[in-house]
């Protein structure tokens, strides 16, 4: 039992240095390297969101998924969970209020994405990232604790969205010969049949429940 348990906090903490590295990348490459999105806007043959507005709901979209990568792992870590449920809860709730928070900039943002097929994707990521985890918070408060981690075990995934979208990017483009707009497009759709696959593959495993 120890080492099944070693084993989950294991991956856990592998996922927790994944999330912390992309965080770091995130915050340099749109905060610090490019804080007005000037890159971002050059892949645009067009843009007719308020440029002000944008950028508000964008570095908040940003900023609230920092949190969510940060308390998605804490909230997975046994250890915690067992040590003090009531830590666990308060970082389980400003998980979901983050998720919650982020919906509006999220499809705000989804809705001047490049090409119809990317905005849809976006738009389905959206609402599967906010599903999964309202059915997550609602099966805690009626004390299903394993369909409770079953969902916000996909919650947990789709968190990482951004992260598989930009490791599909260049594959679509470079190693498939797509345009900028259906590399996008494949690496949004794809990035919730990866993450939703992988989210799976763990719970039927029970690698971090």
């Amino acid at each position: 039992m120890k080492n099944r348990t070693k084993e989950k906090n294991g991956v856990v903490i592998l996922l927790s240095v994944v999330a912390l590295m992309w965080i770091m990348h995130t915050v340099t490459k749109n905060f610090v390297s490019d804080p007005e999105f000037i890159k971002l806007l050059a892949t645009r043959d067009s843009f007719t969101a308020d440029r002000a507005l944008w950028l508000f709901m964008l570095r908040a979209h940003i900023v609230l998924a920092i949190v969510s990568l940060i308390t998605g792992p804490v909230g997975m870590l046994r250890n915690i969970r067992t040590r003090s449920i009531a830590w666990h809860r308060w970082n389980g709730r400003i998980y979901v209020v983050s998720i919650l928070l982020n919906f509006i900039p999220g499809l705000y943002v989804s809705w001047f994405a490049a090409g119809g097929l990317t905005v849809a994707g976006f738009l389905l990521l959206n609402l599967l990232w906010l599903g999964t985890t309202w059915l997550g918070y609602l099966h805690i408060r009626r004390k299903q604790f394993a369909e409770h981690s079953k969902w916000i075990t996909r919650s947990f995934f789709l968190t990482y969205a951004n992260l598989a979208i930009h490791l599909l990017l260049p594959l679509g483009q470079h190693a498939i010969g797509l345009t900028y707009a259906s590399a996008y497009a494949f690496a949004v759709w794809g990035s919730m049949l990866l993450n939703l696959g992988l989210a799976e593959i763990f719970i039927r495993k029970k690698w971090i429940t």
